[in-house]
């Protein structure tokens, strides 16, 4: 099956609903079985790439509170990211431009997997509080996923790609994509959000119906019991 996600790499729900998607294809069964093609949205496309602004004080800004209020509207975020497995760090972190990120990701889908990248950014704004829209540390996180130094920065001092994540975006709004995460599965399901883990195995369960794939078995015992092949028995 194809499951196509819409998120952005500042979005504190994309990465928690990534980890439980990613849970749920696991115990469902379903690995190996699924192809999660990443789709570019912006939150905010009007950040200055220049911005020296902290994650409070924009949050503060936009919804009219005090800093001390922003820092506890991010507790709830900060307690359910720890059901995941993950460990947020907002005292630390700034608002960020995404675009050069999703020009990055568009670029490298073209050279192979890009898992690892999208978990990359995402740890690194999240968990480490990087940088992620300036040049200097996108290219450091590239080159630790295994992507070329030199090429990423001749990506990202241009405006390549940039079209690509245009069009994303304007395909998502046509899906009816308004907020971020939005997981479309084989274009027929959509779950906006990271929703309760049952959801998204649910909803696998069901395509994997319809599609008629079966989950993979669950081995029990040892792997070096006696076993016999085509070319020899395994004592």
């Amino acid at each position: 099956m194809k499951i196509e996600i819409w998120s952005d790499y500042v979005c504190p729900f994309c990465y928690i609903g990534k980890k439980q998607l990613e849970q749920a294809i696991q115990d469902t069964g379903y690995a190996g079985q699924v192809e999660l093609v990443y789709k570019s949205y912006q939150l905010d496309p009007t950040t200055p790439v220049d911005t020296n602004v902290s994650t409070y004080e924009a949050l503060a800004k936009k919804y009219g509170m005090s800093l001390e209020k922003a820092k506890e509207m991010t507790q709830g975020v900060v307690a359910r990211a720890k059901e995941v497995g993950l460990d947020f760090n907002f005292d630390n972190s700034m608002e960020e431009n995404t675009l050069k990120a999703h020009r990055l990701v568009k670029w490298a889908q073209q050279q192979g997997d890009i898992t690892a990248l999208v978990e990359a950014l995402l740890s690194s704004y999240f968990i480490e509080a990087k940088r992620i829209g300036q040049d200097d540390v996108l290219i450091d996180i590239a080159e630790q996923v295994g992507l070329n130094r030199e090429e990423v920065a001749k990506v990202l001092s241009n405006d390549d790609f940039k079209i690509d994540v245009e069009t994303d975006i304007q395909e998502g709004l046509q899906l009816g994509v308004r907020g971020v995460p939005f997981f479309v599965l084989n274009r027929k399901y959509g779950i906006s959000g990271a929703q309760p883990q049952e959801v998204f195995e649910e909803t696998l369960r069901k395509v994997a119906e319809e599609e008629g794939l079966l989950p993979g078995l669950k081995m029990a015992g040892s792997e070096d019991g006696g076993v016999c092949t085509d070319d020899s028995c395994k004592f």
